[in-house]
């Protein structure tokens, strides 16, 4: 426990700046255990507030800033090479397409809290040309919020920080192992859930050559882009013929068309 508080003690700043950037930089290592573990140890007078928000405030926009440029160089390419290596990969896109596309740059003040959107909201707000200048102050305001909040808890709390670990401590190896167990665990049952959603999408899939030619056929299917008007205005290619349909007001928009025709459906 000694040797444990001695080195946050003494590099406690430099901890949180690393922790902070790889979160921020998408990597998934958790950043809000090491903030609370801060704020206690700030409470006890190991390092300032001031100091401690600034530092994990300039790893938040060191990580954020590059992603908004990315986002403003290669588009919507960044959002689907992001969401790929996300615990959701599957909504993902979507689900932060439409926090954007609802609440505009606002979205970022409280982007850190929402999963899958933290790490895409700066990409999707360079992608959508939001100006440096409304990125740096709403991203800014959040970051101070996401900071602030678990500092603040392990100010509060310093003293049950300190009881964990504790505790932590005295388990040693275990603990360390019996977290990855944890998380393995988690990880298992997102991916088996994702390969038997997919296993079951893959009998109603169809390849382009095949759509091609039921298109080129005498009564061809309709063609229903379900993709976000985010991702339209991003890509604006589509399908020839393909119906834009917003998912929100989905049954009005589909009440034309005949119900012996074919529905072939696609989304980002």
């Amino acid at each position: 426990m000694e040797q444990m508080t001695s080195l946050l003690a003494q590099h406690g700043l430099l901890l949180v700046f690393v922790n902070v950037l790889l979160t921020q930089a998408g990597i998934p290592v958790p950043a809000v255990p090491m903030l609370v573990v801060a704020g206690a140890l700030a409470a006890q007078g190991e390092f300032g507030y001031i100091a401690l928000l600034l530092t994990a405030l300039a790893a938040t926009l060191a990580g954020d800033v590059p992603w908004y440029f990315a986002g403003q160089r290669y588009g919507h390419r960044v959002l689907r090479t992001l969401c790929r290596i996300s615990i959701e990969p599957d909504s993902c896109v979507k689900q932060t397409e439409s926090i954007f596309e609802r609440w505009g740059a606002p979205s970022l003040i409280v982007a850190k809290y929402i999963p899958g959107f933290s790490t895409v909201a700066p990409p999707l707000a360079g992608a959508m040309r939001l100006g440096l200048p409304s990125f740096l102050l709403f991203s800014t305001l959040g970051a101070l919020l996401w900071i602030a909040v678990p500092v603040a808890l392990g100010a509060v709390f310093h003293a049950e920080v300190e009881w964990a670990l504790e505790r932590l401590t005295e388990l040693g190896s275990g603990a360390l192992l019996t977290l990855a167990v944890v998380a393995l665990l988690y990880a298992g049952v997102k991916a088996m859930q994702r390969y038997l959603f997919l296993r079951m999408l893959r009998a109603a899939r169809m390849t382009v050559q095949e759509l091609r030619e039921l298109l080129q056929g005498e009564i061809p299917p309709v063609v229903v882009d379900v993709r976000s008007d985010v991702v339209r205005r991003l890509d604006p290619r589509r399908i020839p013929g393909a119906i834009a349909v917003n998912m929100e007001n989905a049954a009005a928009a589909l009440e034309e068309i005949p119900p012996d025709r074919d529905v072939v459906v696609y989304c980002s």
